[in-house]
């Protein structure tokens, strides 16, 4: 009896732990011992935490479009523009673009106040397909890969001095690109205030470099150095095409204008620092691309910046020598910054989508001790990791580019459906719909410029690869199939185990 009676009493003992354990396995539930994590911040909910200020929200939009290009190679406008005068003109009417295109969002992110970017407005004008086929181009593909070329880009400059008479090996190269991957991702995935603070270190750091750049241009100037600059428009006419691609590749040095809208979520009151954030953004990246490009037609004739591999530390070795090391450095520092900018923002789009159903739904779990959204983070980085294998992945973004602009032009349209199908929105922020009619217009040319003058069958493949995401979105999201849902449960649960992560609170 005394045996049986203390079995008894054990088995009592052991229930509360045991519904612990069942707890700790069914999705909705926190993970065994996080009840004494949340006793000791019990303020906190897991959600995303508003922790992104208007400083942050501009470094992230002055960091992430700011990359290597300003620094490495802008001769692609100069090339399709066939003059200084004439490039300096596009690059100044790309920011213009970008400045119009960036208050299109601004109206979009306050009045539908979710992260995701792009996606979160398809999906309230357009519907669920639309928003899902965005989501599979756009995590799958468009992100992973364009962070992994830019952690090329900084490896490649990062090694390039321990090889001062050729180029890095390749593999040493790669290498060190899947470090940064894996820093940038376990930085993120640490804090979101410590991704915030490296993306303001890095922009500051960029910002150094271009006040550098324009300073030693202004003085070139001051001591006569106009040559280049007095025949700035003698030149053969060029062809509407040829014009086009200028401004395709110039909008692409300004791409990540739109990067702000993804963390939407995040920002400390969203509807005064979201436009506030873009107003002073973007004019300034604007300033500093047209004063840099000035600065290197001081001391390079057209045919010199066309040959050279890149352009700033050409500059730097004419002009700073002694000191023209400064130059690939802060080159090493301004992909590293634009590589966590884009790994900051894509996370939190495979975050969005998997909350929705779009992805798998671990992507959508928020680790419970960082508040970050660390699955989403690092499937993101994973992705990049892959990418970064391939012997040249630059033919995959330029394959894919033209989709950007495609769901670009999309969202604008979304804008412009949505003033006549969702009245009862509030808009904080209302632009004049002919400037979303403009960017609709600018986008349907910029997807068709590059097929119509260099058609290829690989904008084939890629618009396959883009309207294969149906063949998953009907089975696996319109039908939400049992035997996938069933293999999946185990394998969800195991990951967020591992990973000590749980899905968001009901409240976001």
């Amino acid at each position: 009896m005394l045996c049986v009676s203390r079995m008894h009493q054990e088995n009592k003992m052991e229930e509360p732990k045991a519904n612990e354990r069942k707890k700790s396995r069914n999705g909705s539930a926190k993970l065994d011992g996080d009840s004494t994590l949340m006793e000791k911040n019990p303020a906190k909910a897991t959600i995303l935490q508003k922790e992104v200020g208007l400083l942050s929200a501009v470094c992230l939009i002055v960091g992430t479009m700011i990359g290597s290009g300003i620094f490495i190679s802008p001769k692609a406008v100069l090339l399709h523009s066939g003059a200084v005068g004439p490039c300096l003109l596009i690059w100044a009417a790309c920011g213009v673009l970008a400045i119009l295109g960036a208050l299109c969002y601004a109206e979009l992110g306050t009045m539908i106040p979710k992260s995701g970017g792009e996606y979160s407005y398809l999906m309230e004008a357009f519907g669920s397909p639309v928003a899902y086929l965005y989501s599979w181009t756009t995590v799958m593909v468009s992100k992973p890969s364009a962070f992994a070329i830019i952690t090329l880009s900084f490896a490649e400059y990062a090694s390039a001095p321990f090889y001062p008479e050729c180029r890095p090996p390749i593999v040493v190269t790669k290498c060190l690109g899947a470090a940064a991957v894996v820093l940038i991702v376990g930085i993120n995935c640490f804090s979101v205030k410590l991704a915030s603070y490296v993306q303001n270190i890095f922009t500051a750091a960029k910002l150094v470099i271009i006040v550098i750049i324009v300073g030693a241009g202004i003085v070139l100037l001051a001591q006569g150095n106009t040559e280049n600059l007095s025949k700035a428009f003698d030149s053969q006419s060029v062809s509407v095409g040829a014009i086009g691609l200028a401004f395709y590749n110039g909008l692409w040095a300004y791409d990540g204008w739109s990067q702000l809208n993804f963390i939407t979520e995040e920002l400390k009151n969203p509807f005064r620092n979201l436009p506030l954030a873009i107003v002073i953004g973007i004019p300034l990246v604007s300033v500093c691309y047209v004063m840099v490009n000035i600065s290197y037609f001081t001391v390079m004739t057209s045919n010199e910046l066309l040959s050279s591999p890149a352009v700033a530390v050409t500059f730097g070795d004419k002009v700073l020598y002694p000191m023209a090391w400064i130059v690939p450095l802060f080159v090493v520092f301004s992909t590293f910054g634009s590589a966590n900018g884009s790994c900051f923002t894509a996370g939190r789009l495979a975050y969005v989508s998997g909350r929705n159903g779009h992805m798998v739904k671990i992507l959508s779990f928020i680790s419970l001790r960082r508040l970050t959204p660390a699955p989403a983070l690092m499937f993101n980085g994973f992705l990049a990791m892959l990418y970064i294998i391939p012997a040249d992945i630059n033919t995959l973004i330029n394959y894919f580019s033209f989709s950007q602009w495609f769901f670009y032009g999309l969202t604008m349209l979304s804008l412009i459906v949505m003033r006549f199908t969702r009245k009862e929105l509030k808009r904080p922020v209302k632009i004049p719909i002919i400037i979303a009619f403009i960017m609709v217009l600018i986008s349907c040319y910029l997807v068709l410029s590059p097929i119509i003058d260099n058609p290829e069958i690989e904008y084939l493949y890629s618009s396959l690869f883009i309207l294969s995401g149906l063949l998953l979105y009907y089975p696996f999201v319109h039908l939400k199939v049992k035997w996938a849902h069933n293999l999946m449960r185990p394998i969800t649960m195991h990951l967020q185990l591992l990973m000590e992560v749980v899905p968001p609170d009901k409240s976001e």
